[in-house]
């Protein structure tokens, strides 16, 4: 196992409300030795406050913060989440991995549009899920992720 390394330390931010999806997106990180601390979500507005610091964890200027993003949740969807984000210049950059059940193209198309990073369908199957989980860990450990600026 290769861990990213300590000096990009990057925060994996999963918003999921499914219990056993967000354990499963953690094990399959794990699994690959994406080791990085985690911090999840089980809703769009508990995202938004985060981001918003308005939460007592929440986002800090010069650190590394990548999100997955799951679109059917309550209260807040991932689409908002995601317009929300892509229009604040201090958010902007985070990237933001669309990991979703939905494989709509009007949806994919909306979410690219709004300027996320990637989008891909969570597999209904436990076996695929887990296996496109892996995957994306391994995507994870090599990709660069930008500081948050402290806006303007």
């Amino acid at each position: 196992m290769h861990e990213i390394p300590k000096t990009d330390h990057v925060t994996i931010l999963i918003a999921e409300d499914d219990d056993g999806h967000a354990e499963l997106i953690r094990d399959r990180l794990q699994e690959v030795g994406v080791l990085n601390p985690t911090h999840r979500f089980r809703d769009g507005q508990e995202v938004l406050d985060f981001l918003a610091g308005e939460m007592p964890l929440k986002v800090q200027s010069g650190h590394r913060y990548l999100l997955l993003l799951d679109i059917r949740m309550p209260r807040v969807d991932g689409v908002e989440v995601l317009r929300h984000m892509k229009a604040d210049e201090r958010l902007k950059d985070i990237p933001v991995i669309m990991l979703t059940t939905s494989d709509s193209p009007q949806e994919i198309q909306d979410c690219y549009h709004l300027g996320c990073n990637c989008y891909v369908t969570k597999p209904v199957e436990f076996g695929r899920l887990a296996e496109v989980l892996r995957q994306i860990g391994l995507f994870l450990m090599i990709v660069h992720v930008p500081k948050l600026s402290a806006g303007q």
